[in-house]
């Protein structure tokens, strides 16, 4: 019994043997494939002129605007002009009073007719000299040279004396203020009787501000990367709050040329015709730039490019090969972008890549 036993199990064994060989032998004969290559969408790069707006705020303000201060110490007499009034150039707007300056006149004055008279003597002295000295040993010529220099020194403190007193003259007008332009005067910070002058706590604030209003500046800082899609004389739309529903017009009239060290944002300002004064300065405007750009770019779509640690790149193919392409994003309209980079026509992009995808990967 013992020995059936074992003659079982021996052969059990060597049916199992036979059947593991005929596996393996399968095996060889019919080798596993290799995984398929996963199948991705692809397209074909093409060059658009991507034309895209941008919304800024901006800053409305008078095309010309004043601060009015005193020139010489003194105080109000009059005032001529209040808020909100309307004023042409040259008008009056303000008189100020300085008694010191009128006593100033009346001593430069006296001090400007006494110098006249010394002059005029020591010239009539001269003259006669000259007209004696014609005949010959009448008068010595040192002493005509001496009523020479005489006069010549009283014509010197005659012009002085003059130039003092029309200097008195100057600093009194100053005590007439008057509009340096058309305008509106925006504030006044002054009453009857306040004291103002060029230092001290009476020039803290302008006596006035005056501001051209029927015709307006608009301030905007466009980002660095948009500043070359603008030119001088574009026209453009904006709006403000205060006015809803509204739109305005204006065209570009100056561009700084030159980038705000702080903000790193070019400067451009658009002179906005104020019609029927709707718009007024201090308001803050939503300005729509438009931003085409000069030549044809790439525009791919937006799931193409992929922004990781590594830079920004796109997925190429080629003989069914992925190669990262390194580019620049440009401008984003919707679902599209603007790239830069060493992209040709005959190109082949993923159109849905990753970071994932490496070089080399095989795909169909």
């Amino acid at each position: 019994m013992r020995n059936k036993v074992i003659q079982a199990i021996a052969f059990l064994g060597s049916a199992a043997l036979v059947v593991g060989c005929q596996t393996k032998a399968k095996e060889s004969e019919n080798p596993v494939t290799e995984a398929a290559a996963p199948v991705l969408e692809t397209f074909v790069p093409k060059k658009e002129i991507l034309s895209t707006e941008l919304r800024m705020p901006a800053e409305i303000s008078g095309f010309q605007q004043v601060d009015v201060y005193a020139k010489v110490s003194s105080y109000v007499k009059e005032l001529k002009a209040d808020i909100g009034t309307e004023v042409k150039k040259g008008q009056l707007l303000m008189v100020l009073e300085a008694p010191e300056l009128s006593a100033q006149l009346a001593a430069a004055q006296s001090r400007l007719k006494s110098q006249e008279a010394v002059y005029t003597a020591s010239k009539s002295t001269y003259n006669r000299l000259f007209e004696t000295s014609k005949v010959e040993g009448t008068v010595s010529r040192n002493d005509l040279e001496v009523a020479e220099a005489r006069k010549n020194s009283d014509f010197a403190q005659y012009q002085a004396a003059k130039a003092s007193y029309s200097e008195i003259q100057t600093l009194l007008g100053y005590l007439q203020i008057r509009a340096p332009f058309d305008g509106v005067v925006a504030t006044r910070n002054v009453n009857h009787g306040a004291y103002v002058g060029p230092a001290g706590k009476g020039s803290e604030q302008p006596l006035m501000t005056i501001q051209q209003q029927n015709k307006l500046r608009l301030s905007v800082y466009v980002p660095e990367q948009y500043s070359g899609y603008l030119k001088t004389g574009e026209a453009l739309k904006f709006t403000v709050k205060s006015l809803p529903g509204q739109d305005f017009s204006a065209t570009i009239a100056r561009m700084s040329g030159a980038l705000d060290s702080r903000l790193r944002s070019e400067r451009v300002e658009m002179d906005v015709i104020n019609k029927g004064n709707k718009l007024l300065p201090g308001m803050v405007a939503e300005v729509q730039l438009p931003l085409t750009a000069k030549d044809s770019t790439y525009v791919v779509p937006k799931s193409a490019v992929v922004t990781s640690s590594e830079g920004t790149f796109v997925v190429s193919v080629k003989d069914h090969k992925t190669s990262r392409l390194p580019v620049q994003k440009g401008r984003i309209l919707e679902d599209k972008i603007e790239v830069f980079g060493a992209i040709t026509p005959d190109m082949l992009l993923i159109k849905q890549a990753t970071e994932e995808i490496p070089d080399g990967t095989p795909v169909k």
